[in-house]
């Protein structure tokens, strides 16, 4: 059946032919976008939904998240928040509860978090693996995380195991876990970080991962400079998240590369790492994406409307280049080109904001103003105004 989104008064689409609209229409055939244009224009539908006035664009696209885990680390934020050091050892922590849980638990957890993402406009989610660190662990995060979200990432090279020597372990994350867990995901990921993974190390991971046909991204350059930009650069990685310390070899290579520098920003906040610099890299001429880092760590938040906020107040990013950073870019970054884009044949992904334009993202920071939300031509939930 056809549904006929109109009484847009602003639709962003990240379509090149359309940019932003006024007074704008969208019709859904089943799980694809039919039609986008002028609600005057509009073609007849099966169903039509008026949003009287209010500001449309799609669906955010959080590229960069952590959510099969269990436990709790409060007591770790809140000692960082009184002087305490952010650093790669906490992931122990949550290793341990999330070994200890059930699948039953784990799924649970996870749903309960996606739900909560959508519900603040967030249509096509990656998380990753990393919280189990055995193979038996690592493919049951992988096999619970396929059945629920859009893109499955493996982190197996997430931390180096207590009691694990670092090439056994390394030796274990490129053989037998990626065996495990290659029916289930699409990418594979590695924490290049001291107290995490070297450059030698993370590189013998990408390599593995690319000789077994999958994508490859890189945690890098968070806690300090190091090689991570410079590696995910050479093995064609399809984005490096973090990216707060960049050297202009750094930024020079992301701008010369397809690779997405994926920036965190809820994530710096949380650690009191130095901002990523956006502005640099955009002026720069690099891609950058926007994500959640949603983890009970070190950013425990699914909304991309905060993250969009402190971009913008925060990063130096007008309130356009949030957006897409927030929805086009994270499609970049999962190398795909149907979600994060309001045109005909994309997904059926759109999300209604409470406003009459997406500048109130960044004008009214903290106010829940997702109304309704589409995916895959579904309604799903919207905020306190949705009906």
């Amino acid at each position: 059946m056809g549904v006929l989104i109109t009484g847009i008064g602003e639709l962003t689409t990240n379509d090149p032919e359309h940019g932003r609209l006024r007074d704008a229409a969208v019709v859904f055939e089943g799980e694809r976008i039919a039609w986008v244009g002028p609600a005057p224009a509009a073609p007849a539908a099966d169903e039509r939904v008026d949003v009287g006035g209010r500001a449309a664009l799609p669906g955010w696209v959080d590229s960069h998240t952590h959510l099969v885990f269990a436990g709790d680390r409060t007591a770790e934020f809140e000692a960082r928040m009184a002087g305490k050091p952010y650093t790669a050892g906490g992931i122990a922590v949550t290793v341990a509860a999330t070994r200890a849980a059930t699948d039953a638990q784990l799924a649970a957890n996870l749903r309960r978090h996606v739900a909560e993402a959508r519900r603040g406009g967030t249509t096509c989610l990656e998380t990753k693996t990393g919280y189990g660190l055995t193979v038996d662990d690592e493919a049951r995060s992988a096999r619970i995380a396929a059945g629920v979200v859009d893109e499955v990432t493996f982190l197996g090279a997430h931390v180096v195991p207590p009691g694990a020597a670092s090439e056994s372990y390394v030796d274990l994350v490129c053989g037998p876990m990626l065996a495990a867990v290659a029916g289930y995901v699409r990418w594979v990921d590695v924490f290049c970080e001291r107290g995490a993974f070297d450059e030698a190390a993370a590189g013998r991971v990408l390599r593995a991962a690319s000789a077994v046909g999958l994508g490859v991204r890189v945690h890098g350059n968070q806690l300090r400079p190091g090689p991570g930009v410079q590696l995910a650069v050479r093995a064609g990685a399809a984005s490096v998240d973090h990216c707060n310390h960049l050297s202009d070899a750094d930024v020079e290579a992301l701008s010369r590369s397809d690779t997405v520098a994926t920036l965190l920003p809820a994530c710096d906040l949380s650690t009191r790492q130095p901002l990523a610099p956006a502005r640099r890299l955009l002026d720069a001429g690099a891609v950058i994406a926007l994500a959640s880092n949603a983890n009970p760590g070190s950013s425990y938040t699914t909304s991309m409307g905060f993250c969009v906020a402190i971009a913008v107040l925060q990063l130096g990013l007008t309130v356009p280049e949030a957006v897409w950073a927030a929805t086009a870019g994270g499609a970049r970054a999962l190398r795909r080109d149907d979600v994060g884009v309001v045109r005909v044949g994309a997904r059926a992904d759109l999300q209604v904001l409470d406003a009459p334009s997406v500048t109130h993202l960044a004008y009214r920071p903290g106010v829940p103003l997702t109304w309704r939300v589409w995916r895959r031509g579904e309604v799903l939930a919207g905020g306190p105004g949705f009906v």
